[in-house]
């Protein structure tokens, strides 16, 4: 069994060479041919420098460039970090910078954003170690000679050369970084080995029946984030095709489950409920047999019982950056409610869930509330660049301690409740407030800033509370735009308030700042 992604890949290519491994707006693209260019690529990489133990940044939304890339720095013993299409320029120096990414790849075209206008707008420091920008593109436009002083290279002629033939995996080294939210401004690098990727792809693929001959997988959510990613290696784990779009659009993803027999889908947050308006009827997606679900909105809940009268057969899910997407799943037995509630049962048969009382430390049993500790195959080699927080977040004997609150159930399952912290759920994505808040303090009329989560017009949003720079006028509009242009619109501030102070608890080790307090205040001039 292999257990490098560039071996599986070459193994599942030489088995079914002219299977497709993607359909991609209606153009399929075959293991042999995504073996092929995954080998093209390592090529080209490996003649710009990239080594065993390099990060390459991969700034590409959802096409098979993407996963082609993976391969590639797989062969190479080098890491591929994902990146955010969303991010601008303040979190692309960051991540990037920190990575310490040799090369970044990324489509300047793509939905007409100016990536390389956020790139050139970005801090110099932060990238002067990428030595190479290569960027992948779909028409004739022609290409800088040049990024930020650095050359700019042709994904599309690169892909021309000679096939690597070396294999420099092994299955024990890093392969692939994705970024989560801390308690500090800049986000920790979660780091997965192959072995890792390869066996929790494995699980998943059996735990959905992925080996049934009519399995399609359209994985709607970012390739970037661990869910598309999982989904997208479990289906290619069991030879299965992925049905792909760029990006998200609810009429076309609607369009293609019809078409394409879609089996297996993800619809968080608000997706499923935009899927069901986009194809109206009473049985509108017949081949479906999975719709992962994930709420992140009380109000979002409420697509459950339209979902279940349609046949949308929704299923709640569980997981997280270090432990992967897909870590459990509920069973469909269920009634419609509490299947779509987060945790289940893990995927894995090795895989172990505990709760512990954050306060005296002692485990929990059944039905009782703490955070979750999980253990598996699919845990995180380590945060990347941070041991410390590794320590942090490990215990003796190998379980993650998640940050979650949840329950153990008396049949053998776990429920997740929320976020023992204040960490923000946005468009998806798990977001720490003090990174936002770090942002804004980089306005020159901001003295402090405090932002917390609350619902806006049915979706949760950011909400900020600023203390304004002695004598400096305090403009709402203002701030937003400077947000919009630092920051992913999913984390700019809905609404941004004046304050004069926080209020806080006073306690042994310093004041504390209420943010229950500022939630309710938020929430109340909303209302108002």
């Amino acid at each position: 069994m292999s257990y490098t992604l560039s071996a599986f890949l070459d193994a599942t290519a030489a088995c079914q060479p002219t299977a497709p491994a993607f359909i991609d707006r209606e153009r399929p693209v075959s293991f042999g041919q995504l073996s092929d260019e995954s080998r093209r690529l390592a090529t080209g990489l490996e003649k710009l420098g990239v080594e065993p133990g390099d990060r390459v940044a991969l700034w590409l939304p959802n096409i098979p460039a993407w996963v082609a890339s993976l391969f590639a720095c797989a062969r190479l013993g080098a890491i591929a970090v994902a990146v955010n299409t969303r991010f601008k320029s303040g979190e692309i120096a960051d991540i990037v910078g920190r990575s310490g990414a040799k090369a970044l790849i990324f489509w300047p075209g793509f939905k007409q954003i100016d990536f390389s206008g956020i790139l050139e707008a970005a801090d110099p420091a932060a990238l002067e170690r990428v030595e190479n920008y290569i960027v992948y593109r779909e028409d004739e436009r022609p290409l800088p000679h040049r990024l930020r002083g650095r050359p700019v290279y042709n994904y599309q002629k690169i892909i021309d050369g000679l096939p690597l033939q070396q294999d420099r995996a092994t299955a024990d080294s890093g392969c692939v970084i994705f970024t989560t939210s801390g308690t500090t401004k800049a986000p920790k690098f979660v780091l997965h080995h192959h072995a890792a990727i390869l066996q929790h792809a494995r699980d998943v693929a059996a735990g959905f029946g992925f080996s049934a001959p009519d399995t399609v997988v359209l994985p709607s959510v970012p390739f970037c984030g661990v869910t598309g990613f999982c989904l997208t290696m479990a289906a290619l784990s069991a030879g299965r095709p992925l049905v792909t779009t760029p990006a998200f659009d609810a009429a076309e993803s609607a369009a293609l489950i019809r078409r394409c027999r879609v089996t297996h889908t993800v619809a968080l947050g608000d997706m499923a409920a935009a899927l069901l308006a986009a194809a109206p009827g009473e049985h509108p997606f017949p081949s479906l047999k999975m719709c992962g679900f994930a709420v992140f909105s009380p109000t979002q809940a409420a697509v459950a019982a339209e979902a279940g009268a349609k046949g949308m057969p929704l299923l709640g899910l569980y997981g997280s950056s270090e432990v992967q997407a897909l870590f459990a799943r509920q069973p469909f037995s269920l009634p419609v409610q509490e299947r779509i509630q987060g945790g289940g049962n893990p995927f894995s048969s090795e895989a172990s869930v505990r709760v512990r009382d954050p306060d005296s430390g002692q485990l929990l049993p059944p039905k009782v509330s703490g955070e979750l500790e999980l253990r598996g195959p699919s845990r995180m080699l380590e945060y990347y660049g941070n041991p410390e927080a590794t320590a942090e977040a490990l215990t003796a004997d190998g379980f993650f301690r998640s940050g979650d609150l949840g329950f153990l159930t008396e049949d053998g399952r776990f429920i997740y409740q929320n976020r023992m912290g204040d960490v923000l759920r946005l468009a998806g994505f798990l977001v720490s407030p003090v990174e936002i808040e770090g942002f804004l303090k980089e306005h020159p009329a901001v003295a402090d800033a405090q932002v917390v989560g609350v619902e806006i017009n049915g979706a949760p949003r950011a909400t900020a509370f600023v203390i304004p720079v002695a004598g400096a006028a305090f403009d709402e509009a203002a701030l937003i735009a400077f947000c919009r242009q630092r920051m992913a619109n999913y984390k700019v501030p809905g609404r941004i308030f004046p304050i004069d102070d926080f209020p806080v608890t006073p306690s042994a080790n310093g004041n504390k700042i209420q943010k229950t307090k500022l939630r309710q205040m938020a929430q109340e001039k909303i209302v108002r």
